[in-house]
């Protein structure tokens, strides 16, 4: 059996912009739908901790079979 390869692509959103007003969500869901139709399966999601409660950064994990 032969084992996958993946390649990876990595999304950083500005954590700021979630609770600032300045993320437009319609925007990245077109986004994520676009790389989704491009193969790219999101694997993981996680906030970087700027302190207090506050995000720094979302980071957002995609992947998809090389080939």
């Amino acid at each position: 059996m032969e084992r996958v390869r993946y390649e990876y692509k990595i999304v950083k959103i500005d954590g700021e912009g979630l609770f600032g007003g300045k993320v437009d969500l319609s925007e990245l869901e077109d986004h994520f739908n676009a790389l989704g139709r491009d193969g790219w399966e999101m694997v993981s999601m996680m906030d970087t901790n700027m302190g207090y409660g506050a995000t720094k950064w979302v980071i957002s994990t995609f992947r998809r079979p090389l080939g």
